[in-house]
């Protein structure tokens, strides 16, 4: 009997250990990032891209550089290597000229990895109203007071770009609540910004980050303010795991009828994403931008990216050469499914187009960075860089 029993345990022991063993291979990082110096004729499409909104980004980008490191995987060097193109970008006439002249071009790549996955978002329309009454009953909250956010960069380098959001309790860091509990309770120590007529509305501006709202009759920014730490599930692989859509068929747009077509069971599918996104209103200024992204700055239509910030840095040029959107973009916004070395997030800016656009995109490509020629001479043909 004991003998039997051993038998058993031994099996189970190393059962376990093999599905832990095909856990870790199959999660494995894709390897160091590498960089290549190429020229800028190996860009696809270099010459017939049109750089001037991705120099009225780098721009604005250069207004908020400060001193120190770039950030990322460390390959950016300092702030100081970038005042000299921030200067002359000031003046520059030729965009793409610019960029030829002040930059070398590198192939981002990362075990073998060459290409990856390009998507887009973009910025809602919303309807909503201060006071709660008729449809406007979904409300959208500020950040909460008791929300406490730690980067945990300030504690060790090899954690740059990451974070984690909690409450106290005493003197311990707790998770904070997930959505359904949100949703089911509410947060009456949040401050209320206003209440939207449509759920789904709101579930999609937490997912795009940022929006506008028609509040009351005065059109406003919603802005994002801060998270409420918990991991991020894109409802497209809840919808497909539970059979209710097809993975060849999932679209922002299908989603959304999908949602708005089932409203009960619609809930339980948003609320299976834990992830709870804060606001703050703003006026709209500059019509033609976006919200501020992560880097502090107004985000272009077709110009920004968003990126993964424990590999790349914030305020970089980037080149996309994928099937769908493609050409030159400044590195300004994060995302929670932005994660790996060859991978992308265009912004498409605000309104019913945009939208459109940034729901079907999905497109394998290529990604590029370009470097100041300081840095480019430090880093030589290659270089690896570790993983986060």
């Amino acid at each position: 009997m004991k003998k039997g029993a051993g038998f058993i345990a031994l099996l189970l022991f190393l059962l376990l250990a093999a599905g832990i063993g095909w856990v870790w291979w199959s999660q494995q990082k894709p390897g160091p990032l590498r960089l290549t110096r190429v020229t800028f004729d190996d860009l696809p499409g270099w010459t017939h891209n049109d750089a001037a909104p991705a120099l009225a980004a780098f721009r604005r980008s250069c207004a908020v550089l400060g001193t120190g490191a770039m950030g990322g995987a460390g390959y950016a060097g300092t702030a100081r290597d970038w005042r000299g193109p921030c200067d002359r970008a000031a003046a520059a006439k030729n965009a793409r000229r610019f960029f030829e002249q002040n930059f070398t071009p590198f192939a981002i790549g990362a075990g073998g990895q060459k290409t990856g996955l390009f998507t887009g978002y973009y910025e809602p329309q919303l309807r909503g109203s201060r006071k709660r009454h008729g449809r406007y009953q979904t409300p959208v909250y500020g950040l909460p007071p008791d929300l406490i956010r730690v980067d945990l960069g300030l504690f060790s380098p090899r954690f740059h770009g990451e974070h984690v959001s909690g409450r106290l309790a005493g003197q311990k860091l707790v998770p904070y609540a997930p959505r359904a509990v949100i949703d089911q309770n509410g947060l009456p120590e949040a401050p209320v910004l206003f209440y939207g007529d449509d759920p789904v509305a709101i579930f999609f501006l937490q997912i795009q980050g940022s929006g506008r709202v028609m509040l009351d009759g005065q059109p406003m920014r919603v802005a994002y303010a801060g998270e409420n730490g918990q991991p991020y599930t894109a409802i497209g692989h809840t919808l497909v795991a539970r059979g209710a859509l097809a993975r060849s068929e999932l679209s922002l747009q299908t989603i959304r009828a999908w949602l708005k077509a089932h409203p009960e069971a619609g809930r339980a599918v948003m609320e299976s994403d834990k992830s709870f996104v804060f606001f703050r209103l703003a006026p709209v200024g500059d019509a033609a931008l976006g919200s501020p992204g992560a880097e502090g700055v107004n985000l272009t239509p077709l110009a920004s990216l968003a990126v993964d910030p424990r590999l790349h840095p914030l305020g970089a040029p980037f080149f996309v050469a994928s099937d769908g959107p493609g050409g030159l973009f400044v590195a300004q916004d994060i995302g929670g499914a932005i994660r790996g070395p060859v991978r992308g997030d265009v912004f498409f800016g605000f309104g019913n187009d945009a939208e459109r656009r940034a729901g079907t995109t999905k497109a394998e490509g290529r990604l590029f960075v370009l470097l100041p020629d300081a840095v480019a001479a430090r880093l030589g043909p290659a270089r690896d860089f570790p993983a986060p």
